[in-house]
């Protein structure tokens, strides 16, 4: 059989064949992909790092489609098998996965040994250049990057889109469209590695600070829908993928307390969804539309979508969707003061959730664990006016929350500071207030920023009170600092 060939420029490179990687397939032993992946993410958790690691990318390691993993596996796995090199867990050398042909040794460096949420953020956007002869997860870690900080330019250049026409004078007679490049699997791995990144930034940092860059890659996502050819097969994956891609830059939007625009990318996603008859992502689209509807203060709105949600969910075979769909609807419920109704759908969600993870789980949902789940359930009792149980579970929460996810940390003290005032207990209020503060500069979240001004103005006129004082006053130099 022949191997597949690459194009690069005016030559052709043979992408070497897959080849099994046995080794990592014995050290599953007899865990499901899904169940090894999630060891996989505990340990990454163990030593402060974060890969989305699922049951597709087990598989892919264990056909030998990932070579060599990029640099947050390797440390995730050199501390799960310390005594082991990438070798001895049948990966390839990293100078072999990184090797170019001779005619384009003169290129740019690959990416540096730095995690790829710190390039994405600090990293000015290199130079794009042609796609590399042999997709790897190096090779996509270099693309992500251009993808993420290029926005349209970069990544038209790499499709082959731009050209003198691109720059010519805008008052100008318009050329002929340039001819589309054809579009394949490498550069839809792209696009869902950026959404990847996109939500891992935002675990850690919150939204303010990415929702430009992540408008741009949007934007670039649908010059690759609307101006490339591809097969039938990409084609579904391309608009699956530009759909959670919406969904990301309109989360963003959310966190920012741009609700607008939030609002008009989930419109986008669902439109998207329903073209590709995707239930899976629609019920995405519905989860965090029901959500953006109860923080606009619409509860009816949340109740549908919600609802919505839990039918395009109903044939997927995730316990784990249902449950924060109809968390989403208790929440609706817990708004519009209806208590019988919201303990029946929380009872639900609880059960539903017991029942633990599985394989049809869907990838972008790695947040929803026991510390989400409190918040969650903080943020209900709170809108029922029941602050004891609110501080109680919002206490979990940040319990229960791992502390490298300073974003969620942040939330969650925020809300028991507000739940804390609502108890009448102002130092304690004032206390969690202050300590979420002090998380803001790290956290850039209009959304957090918000929940702080309401239990600032709820404080103000206690100025009296030691702890209040401080409060104010760490909120002010906040407040101007950003």
């Amino acid at each position: 059989m022949a191997q597949p060939v690459s194009h690069s420029g005016a030559f052709t490179v043979a992408a070497p064949a897959p080849v099994r990687n046995t080794t990592m397939r014995e050290l599953r032993g007899g865990l499901s992909p899904a169940e090894f992946a999630n060891v996989i993410r505990r340990a990454a958790r163990e030593i402060g790092e974060h890969v989305s690691c699922d049951a597709r990318y087990i598989g892919r390691v264990e056909a030998g489609e990932i070579r060599c993993p990029n640099y947050a596996y390797e440390r995730v796995f050199r501390h799960m098998w310390p005594d082991r090199s990438l070798e001895d867990l049948g990966f390839a050398p990293r100078s072999a996965v990184r090797r170019r042909p001779a005619a384009r040794r003169s290129a740019p460096p690959g990416p540096t040994d730095q995690p790829p949420h710190r390039g994405l953020l600090t990293a000015l956007p290199a130079p794009p250049q042609p796609p590399p002869p042999a997709p790897d997860e190096e090779n996509d870690d270099v693309h992500r990057r251009t993808f993420l900080t290029g926005g349209p330019t970069a990544l038209a250049t790499v499709l082959g889109l731009d050209g003198p026409a691109r720059a010519a004078d805008p008052r100008a007679m318009p050329a002929p469209p340039p001819t589309p490049r054809k579009v394949g699997a490498a550069d839809v791995q792209f696009v869902e590695q950026a959404v990847r990144e996109i939500r891992l930034a935002d675990d850690v940092h919150g939204a303010d600070t990415l929702f430009e860059r992540a408008g741009q890659s949007l934007r670039t996502a649908y010059v690759l829908l609307n101006e490339g050819e591809y097969s039938i097969t990409t084609e579904r994956r391309l608009q699956a993928t530009a759909g959670e891609l919406a969904i990301s830059v309109g989360w963003l939007a959310h966190d920012s307390n741009r609700l607008g625009d939030a609002r008009s990318f989930y419109a986008e996603a669902l439109a998207t969804a329903r073209m590709a008859d995707d239930p899976a992502l629609e019920a995405h689209v519905f989860c965090n539309s029901a959500f953006l509807a109860r923080d606009a203060g619409r509860p009816r709105e949340a109740l549908r979508a919600a609802q919505a949600g839990q039918s395009a969910a109903r044939h997927l075979d995730s316990d784990r969707l249902l449950a924060l769909l109809v968390m989403r609807e208790a929440g609706a419920w817990a708004l519009l003061r209806d208590r019988s109704a919201f303990a029946q759908q929380l009872a639900r969600a609880r059960i539903l959730f017991e029942r633990g993870e599985s394989e049809a789980d869907p990838e972008w949902m790695s947040f929803f664990g026991e510390a989400e789940l409190a918040g969650l359930e903080a943020q209900c009792w709170a809108a029922l006016g029941d602050w004891e149980r609110a501080t109680e579970r919002a206490q979990q929460a940040i319990t229960l929350q791992e502390p490298h996810f300073v974003r969620n940390r942040a939330l969650y003290t925020a809300e028991l500071a507000h739940d804390r005032l609502g108890c009448g207990d102002l130092v304690d209020a004032a206390r969690h207030g202050s300590a979420a503060v002090a998380l803001l500069d790290q956290v850039r979240s209009a959304r957090i920023r918000g929940m702080l001004a309401g239990t600032a103005d709820g404080l103000r006129n206690h100025g009296s009170i030691a702890e209040v004082r401080d409060f104010l006053e760490c909120y002010q130099v906040a407040t101007e600092a950003a």
